[in-house]
């Protein structure tokens, strides 16, 4: 293009001008480029990125209308996995039921006839245990960090598939109360739980429970049998009639479980890339229905997500 005639400074101000358009125009298509979502991401992620199920911390929880399946997270509550695992193989569970249903909190399982003498006996494992509300920060290695804020714990993220809080003032970490995660049922004392009776958090997360409940493990798949369950009639969602209550056909160590019998499941690793980038994409979700990005993550909205393994 030819300045001839043109006052430098016109000519300078008009270069300038075209920079700061090209400027705006680059900015703009950036802002109009589709975000990948979940799914997108999810398609380019790579065979190591997922981790199948650890079969000896898998318990498979049968109802009639079909199975739950509860990954384990013994790193942070071994004691009480470690007894829940025995309380499975001696059976202690078959045939128990459940027994509550509570609007927007949880389902719980257990024995109908605890406070009776009818009351079921443990064989070989513990009727009780101490508390296993946090681990020490240096048992955990494998926490990744979530840059968003949390009014529960002053850092968030997730370890080894889990979401967890940590306090590094206090050297503490926890498994959080999001939706279903599996916890130990106990009284007022802390050390009166040890695994007879278990709840599934089925409603908005209740993070006021974080640290003074035992959390052992995490729903993976079947919350559908449990979060569409009738809620219980009386105070806390129990249900106040015997015919109410579910029956549990079988809870079963996966590894105890002929392997054709098995489900495959794989998780994505948390600590992967391609898990981050999950993550980004529940920050900012693109298409065209999207007409806000909040550029923030609720630790207990950042799904997990878990897949069929291809055998």
């Amino acid at each position: 293009m030819a300045y001839r005639n043109i006052p430098q400074g016109i000519v300078l101000g008009f270069t300038v001008l075209l920079t700061v358009s090209a400027g705006a125009a680059d900015k703009a298509v950036k802002e109009l480029a589709p975000k990948p979502s979940v799914g997108d991401v999810l398609k380019a992620s790579k065979p190591a990125d997922w981790r199948p199920l650890d079969a000896d911390n898998t318990l498979y929880l049968d109802l009639p209308a079909g199975r739950v399946i509860i990954e384990l997270a013994p790193r942070f509550a071994p004691n009480h996995v470690r007894n829940i695992k025995a309380l499975a193989r001696e059976h202690y569970y078959d045939g128990l039921a459940i027994l509550r249903s509570q609007d927007n909190f949880v389902v719980q399982w257990g024995d109908p006839h605890e406070d009776d003498d009818k009351v079921r006996k443990v064989k070989d494992a513990k009727q009780t245990l101490p508390a296993e509300f946090t681990v020490p920060v240096a048992n955990d290695k494998q926490f990744v960090r979530m840059r968003d804020v949390d009014g529960f714990a002053p850092q968030i993220g997730h370890s080894g598939g889990f979401p967890v809080g940590r306090d590094p003032k206090a050297g503490q970490t926890w498994l959080t109360h999001c939706y279903g995660m599996v916890g130990v049922a106990r009284g007022n004392e802390s050390d009166s739980g040890g695994g007879t009776s278990l709840y599934v958090v089925t409603g908005q997360a209740p993070r006021q429970l974080d640290r003074n409940i035992t959390v052992v493990g995490r729903v993976v798949s079947g919350m559908p049998l449990l979060s569409t369950l009738p809620r219980g009639p009386a105070p806390m969602g129990f249900y106040d009639k015997p015919e109410l209550q579910v029956p549990i056909t079988a809870v079963k160590v996966a590894a105890d479980v002929p392997e054709a019998e098995r489900a495959h499941l794989e998780v994505l690793r948390t600590e992967s890339p391609t898990y981050q980038a999950v993550l980004d994409a529940q920050r900012n979700r693109g298409g065209p229905w999207n007409k806000v990005s909040p550029n923030y993550l609720d630790l207990c909205n950042a799904q997990i997500p878990v897949r069929e393994q291809k055998l």
